[in-house]
């Protein structure tokens, strides 16, 4: 009996529910067991970085790795799995664009620890004490925080790309199929629908061919009526910027897309093409109008950027020390 391909899941920087979505494939793991043999995957089982090292160069099939990149630790691990995997996924949107860890790129890395380890409300830390890379003479040892957030693919060589935060079940069960079956798409294909998601949107008929805004609204801030476009209703949707496939099932929630899915192959920037999208938009003619309307959009970066500003033009914040 020939040996079952062998893969493996790993976790970087990311909330754990890339790693949920492959529990919710639910009976259809079981046909996943039994297809692949699992080398490596230290949420659901007790393996060790030890076992990764023993597998023969290229002798993984395909390694799934989700979440960014931020410690030295999970550049280490991204490094040896690239090594010993024929095939890397980016799997969900922090591996795939740097996700929402992403937006610590906004703050340089003093900042961050500043905040977390002296400046935060719930903080008692009177001698302002830092966790170190290491202790010192052969002691334990601590990953060391990098200055900046990296999507997978600025650390590593990656192959295929899943998206979503996290990918759904139907599209990883695909995904599996295709990758298991040897029929390979052109390397660096995202394997997902390359249409937007407006096409999948039922609000999609109630869209105006012209919109006019003098002001922009979050989702707690009005009653959103479930049959329009939320673009429609003054609602930041990042629908015509976002890649389908998820089913627009954060409309069929009534709420706007966040843009978990990334662009589609025809767009650079996600966020400067839903931004350039909006500001067209705009009612008011003159600067002062038009400051007053963009103002009511509090976070930009956060709003635009949220899952992809490490993959973006922007990258990341650079201080000014002059």
């Amino acid at each position: 009996m020939p040996d079952k391909p062998k893969v493996a899941f790993y976790w970087c920087a990311s909330c754990g529910g890339c790693e949920e979505s492959i529990v919710d494939l639910a009976e259809d793991i079981l046909g996943v067991v039994a297809a692949v043999d699992i080398m490596f995957w230290p949420v659901a089982m007790d393996f060790k970085k030890s076992d990764v090292e023993t597998i023969a160069d290229g002798g993984l099939l395909v390694a799934m790795i989700n979440g960014a990149v931020r410690t030295s630790e999970q550049e280490e691990m991204a490094k040896l799995l690239r090594r010993k995997s024929t095939l890397v996924v980016a799997y969900g949107s922090c591996a795939h664009m740097g996700g929402i860890p992403g937006l610590a790129n906004q703050f340089d890395r003093e900042q961050i620890m500043k905040y977390v380890y002296e400046d935060s409300p719930s903080t008692v830390n009177a001698d302002h004490a830092r966790p170190v890379p290491a202790t010192g003479n052969g002691g334990p040892t601590l990953p060391a925080f990098r200055s900046m957030v990296r999507a997978l693919d600025q650390v590593i060589d990656v192959d295929y790309y899943l998206p979503g935060c996290p990918p759904v079940p139907r599209m990883l069960k695909a995904a599996i199929g295709t990758l298991l079956s040897g029929k390979l798409p052109p390397k660096g294909t995202v394997l997902g629908p390359d249409t937007g998601l407006c096409e999948e949107c039922p609000r999609k008929e109630t869209k105006p061919a012209d919109l006019s805004y003098t002001a922009f609204h979050r989702p707690h801030e009005v009653t959103i009526k479930e049959e329009t476009c939320l673009l429609a209703q003054g609602v930041v949707c990042m629908g015509p910027a976002t890649r389908g496939g998820c089913g627009a099932q954060c409309i069929a929630g009534n709420m706007p897309c966040t843009g978990c899915f990334g662009p589609t192959s025809r767009v650079r920037d996600q966020g400067a093409k839903i931004l350039s999208a909006i500001a067209s938009s705009v009612a008011a003619k003159d600067t002062e109008g038009i400051d007053r309307t963009l103002a009511t959009i509090p976070d930009p970066v956060g709003t635009f950027y949220r899952y992809g500003l490490p993959g973006s033009l922007l990258r990341r914040k650079i201080a000014d020390h002059n």
